[in-house]
Order: C-alpha cells, then structure tokens, then sequence
C-alpha cells in the first residue's frame, strides 16, 4: 500500500471504530443492556443516525 491509501484506511477505520463506541455509549445510555449495545455496536453509524434524527 502507498502511503495514501494507507492514511485513507487508518480514517476509516477510526471512524468506524469512533462510530461503534459513540452507538455502544447511546444504547447503555438509553437501555442499560449489553444485549442491545452489543446490537447497536455492530450497527454503529445506522444507529447513530437513528438516534439523532428520532430522539
């Protein structure tokens, strides 16, 4: 890899990684479940999105 794409993987994969903890924080928040943060991790930015456009 070139060192470009190399910094365009580590942004992606930040944001993926910043988009996880910030659904996980959301759902323990709101639910107090593993269970769903657990979910709601793997959905990362889909609940994020959700989150902020319904609550």
């Amino acid at each position: 890899m070139n060192s470009i794409m190399l910094h365009r993987y580590e942004i992606a994969r930040s944001g993926i990684t910043f988009g996880s903890a910030l659904a996980i924080a959301i759902s323990w928040s709101l639910n107090q479940s593993i269970f769903w943060a657990i979910i709601h991790g793997l959905l990362s930015w889909l609940y994020v999105l959700y989150y902020a456009l319904f609550y």
